[in-house]
């Protein structure tokens, strides 16, 4: 998707664990492992986005894990929370704020064993224990290590 605004967007990662593994790909066009994940676009909530973005990327249907509070009022809805927010500089003059999620697939079965490779977005997909995040090539970055190994271990508790 085209960026919504020249400075700065919104965006949402999705870190989804299975069977004490967290769901990584290979971004073609960056080189890195990352989560899934990419822009809001302007007709989505972040939640909307998460579960579109989850589907897209890997065909898994996903629940997005954390808090929703109760509604207060007539048309207020109240969204799950995300677990970490960042933001990270994506050019010298670009910005994406991101909104860090836990998921987990809502049907458990084979099919969540082997997820749907977005071709044209990604070189690879596959489950990681805590032992293969720190076997992948290229490395992953230390702040994506970190946001898997916290979703392995929330999820774990």
């Amino acid at each position: 998707m085209a960026h919504i605004h020249e400075k700065i967007d919104f965006t949402v990662a999705i870190f989804i664990v299975y069977d004490a593994k967290v769901l990584v790909i290979h971004h073609r066009k960056l080189g890195k492992w990352l989560p899934l994940g990419g822009h809001i676009e302007l007709d989505e909530d972040p939640e909307q986005a998460a579960i579109r973005e989850a589907k897209e990327e890997s065909g898994l249907d996903v629940e997005l894990l954390g808090e929703r509070p109760p509604t207060t009022s007539p048309g207020t809805r109240a969204l799950i929370a995300p677990r970490f927010l960042d933001i990270h500089r994506i050019s010298d003059t670009h910005e994406h704020i991101g909104m860090i999620y836990w998921a987990r697939p809502r049907m458990v079965s084979q099919a969540n064993a082997n997820p749907v490779l977005a071709v044209g977005e990604h070189h690879d997909i596959r489950w990681c224990s805590q032992e293969d995040l720190e076997k992948l090539s290229p490395p992953m970055t230390d702040a994506v290590k970190w946001y898997c190994h916290q979703a392995l271990k929330e999820f774990s508790q």
